[in-house]
């Protein structure tokens, strides 16, 4: 063994295998190619939103961030995460944002390998399972509360398994971590989903067994139900009161939302998609496994693949809550292999136990993050939102001009301008979708693809001013009308304002503006 051959301040200077799974992803997730974690621009409305409630210490109710009147009813499911968001931004920036969710997702991933870990001794199979479960993951990595989510899944799935099979007495923490989980993310209705799997996974259990495991298994139902009835009650302890618990519902049975945002749609097949693979093993390894699941462990499976099928927003929690039931079904067929591959597997699989059994060192956790840290204060490691994706000079014209009335916008621009033109100007449209309801979001559609009727609508809301993509069907059609001109372009937005007298002064300031992606 390591300990018997190489001295203790060797062995305190390698890392461990769990340690190199948080290492390893914090350096992917900082240093790797890209932007970050800042490739979706709602990370930006967020943060206002977190500052205005520090400054008001109320939680809105209503919009505060575009021009409709009479305000829009908003729910602000997500208000202690912007809060958080909005305390790390003042501290350091937008890059602090970025190198926080850098790090709560690499620990999400190294409490994964531990979960696993705690489950078999199998380090191999554990291995190669978290890898491809962190794959799986990192689909909906993004800057934005849903990551909280993930920790809080992963906690709550691993407390309701301990007290399933191990007997533990962890449902009472349930009510607790619920407490911060339901005012930081509308995920929190996951853990209510999860603990009624349980439930009718043991009543169901308890018909057909023998008098002394079905008590057992009503026992078990009748506690879950208790923590479950505990556990709504302590989602009302929120600024939002019960609205909370029926946000997720409503959100989810809006079909015009569901069947057109992007995030909420299906995974593309098409796509290089690590969920395919984990899908398919996992289907494989239920198929090839001689002993079966039992029936919370399917419903499990068969709940969160429906969820992750149905919505590409959902694959993260498949690949969290289905990595321990797929390390489960391949150990079963690892035991059925020739016995000459399994015991060169297991030999390889003793030395790496015995090995990470004396590398307990937090060395390298620690050398990370301090270097992560220092990096960003010493001015070496900076996050910004990229100029190719995001309308970062456009909203630089609009801070030095000011264009009065109101705007119809991209809605991922109008993310990016409530981060950093608010409130000097208010969006027509952005990220918060299921605010905006149908009404609204089919006008959004209508107007943005061009479609008959757009000048009209944009009439009807008193639009003097659009800011939206440079190769988009709106900024075409806007090109070919006599009242609108373009007074700024470049390769990813256009300024087009209304041809009349209150646009005077810009008209002849930019009067002959070329759009920079029809050249």
């Amino acid at each position: 063994m390591l300990s018997s051959t190489v001295p203790r301040f060797v062995a305190a200077l390698l890392p461990s295998i769990s340690n190199l799974v948080f290492v390893s992803l914090l350096v992917a997730l900082v240093f790797g190619p890209g932007n970050g974690l800042l490739n979706d621009g709602d990370t930006g409305y967020h943060i206002r939103a977190g500052e205005v409630i520090l400054q008001t210490w109320r939680v809105p109710r209503h919009d505060l961030f575009s021009h409709h009147q009479p305000l829009l009813k908003w729910t602000a499911h997500e208000w202690l995460s912007e809060v958080v968001m909005a305390i790390v931004f003042k501290s350091s920036g937008i890059t602090g944002v970025v190198l926080f969710f850098a790090f709560l997702l690499s620990l999400t991933h190294w409490l994964l390998f531990w979960s696993l870990r705690s489950r078999s001794d199998n380090v191999i199979l554990i291995i190669l399972i978290t890898l491809l479960a962190t794959a799986t993951s990192s689909s909906h990595w993004l800057a934005r509360p849903h990551v909280f989510s993930l920790v809080f899944t992963l906690g709550w799935y691993h407390l309701l398994d301990g007290f399933q099979y191990r007997n533990q007495r962890t449902l009472i923490y349930l009510p607790l971590l619920m407490l911060p989980w339901v005012n930081l993310h509308g995920g929190y209705f996951i853990g209510l989903v999860l603990i009624a799997v349980y439930i009718i996974g043991n009543l169901l259990h308890s018909i057909g067994a023998n008098r002394a495991q079905a008590m057992e298994h009503w026992r078990k139902a009748k506690l879950l139900f208790g923590v479950l009835i505990v556990t709504i009650l302590a989602c009302l302890i929120n600024p939002l009161g019960y609205e909370i618990l029926l946000f997720p519902i409503r959100l989810t049975a809006d079909r015009f939302i569901m069947d057109r945002v992007t995030e909420f749609l299906s995974p593309n097949f098409h796509d290089v998609l690590p969920f395919k693979y984990m899908l398919l093993a996992t289907i494989g390894a239920c198929a090839l496994a001689r002993k079966r699941l039992n029936l919370i462990e399917v419903g499990l499976i068969l709940l969160l693949s429906y969820m992750a099928l149905y919505s590409a927003r959902h694959v993260s929690l498949f690949a969290i809550i289905v990595a321990p039931l797929l390390l489960k079904t391949a150990e079963n067929i690892l035991r059925d292999i020739p016995p000459v591959a399994c015991k060169f597997i297991e030999k390889r699989n003793r030395v790496l136990i015995d090995i990470d059994r004396n590398l307990k060192s937090p060395l390298w956790p620690m050398a990370g993050v301090l270097l992560v840290v220092g990096l960003a204060i010493l001015g070496n490691l900076r996050f910004a939102f990229s100029e190719n994706s995001f309308p970062v000079a456009a909203v630089e014209f609009l801070q030095r001009e000011n264009i009065a009335g109101n705007m119809f916008n991209n809605d991922e621009f109008g993310d990016y301008i409530i981060f950093a033109a608010w409130p000097k100007y208010r969006v027509f449209m952005d990220g918060r979708s299921d605010m905006y309801g149908e009404i609204l979001g089919s006008t959004y559609l209508k107007v943005a693809n061009a479609q008959p009727g757009w000048k009209e609508l944009l009439k009807r809301y008193h639009i003097d001013w659009v800011i939206f993509d440079t190769n988009s069907a709106l900024t075409a059609a806007l090109r070919d009308q006599d009242d609108w001109q373009p007074i700024y372009s470049d390769k990813v937005a256009t300024i087009v304002v209304r041809n009349g007298s209150a646009n005077q002064r810009l008209l002849a300031k930019f009067p002959a503006v070329t759009l920079r992606g029809a050249q």
